[in-house]
């Protein structure tokens, strides 16, 4: 009888310690499940940010602009956000005044650095952007001056090497076109893969900026 009532606690015992495992080892899988699908989320997250900030598979987008009156500010900041790209001000280091931009008047600064080409080297405030090699593609906006590109850009775009990137010029005007605007500045350039840009009336509206974008293969 006693080696009966021994027999049936070493298997009760074994049958216990085989379910103890067993339960341990589900336990741990189920851990591991959980890390891989964290794990999973967190790249897909990654990856979601890093499309998000670039407007498209490629790389990172970039904003320059001049902006005068604050119509080209305005298309700028569209873009970015159609395209989640960063922003970049071009600002001279002695600001254009209302009495500067006064077109009207012969003596206005305007008028004055038309006349002489030798006056439109605007220095600007900074033409240096962070990380710019991390930027595949670069939109660069102006306003019209005399039907081209407003010159403060120009000091902008002989300072920086477009070299691999995809860049797309926009201008904002009351009436004027964007006419050779852009093919002079890529001129200027001298690198970079130029595309022909867009004219924008003042006072465009965010839904015509960003069916524009959307319709750019960049």
């Amino acid at each position: 009888m006693r080696k009966l009532t021994a027999i049936l606690m070493s298997l009760l015992l074994a049958f216990c310690l085989t379910a103890c495992g067993n339960a341990q080892q589900s336990t741990e899988e189920s851990s591991v499940d959980e890390e891989e699908t964290a794990s999973s989320a967190e790249e897909s997250t990654s990856d979601t940010e890093d499309m998000d900030n670039s407007g498209n598979a490629g790389g990172k987008t970039l904003v320059v602009y001049y902006s005068a009156s604050g119509n080209t500010e305005e298309v700028a900041d569209y873009i970015a956000a159609a395209t989640g790209g960063d922003v970049f001000e071009l600002e001279p280091s002695v600001p254009y005044t209302d009495a500067d931009l006064d077109w009207t008047n012969e003596d206005s600064r305007v008028c004055r650095e038309h006349e002489n080409e030798d006056e439109r080297n605007v220095e600007l405030v900074s033409d240096t952007v962070p990380d710019w090699d991390s930027y595949d593609t670069v939109f660069i906006g102006y306003p019209i001056w005399w039907g081209i590109a407003a010159w403060p850009v120009d000091g902008f775009v002989t300072a920086n090497d477009f070299t691999g990137k995809t860049v797309i010029p926009f201008c904002t005007s009351a009436s004027s076109g964007l006419g050779e605007s852009g093919q002079l500045l890529s001129e200027l350039a001298g690198t970079g893969q130029w595309q022909e840009g867009e004219r924008f009336q003042s006072g465009a509206s965010q839904e015509e900026v960003k069916a524009w974008v959307e319709s750019l293969a960049f």
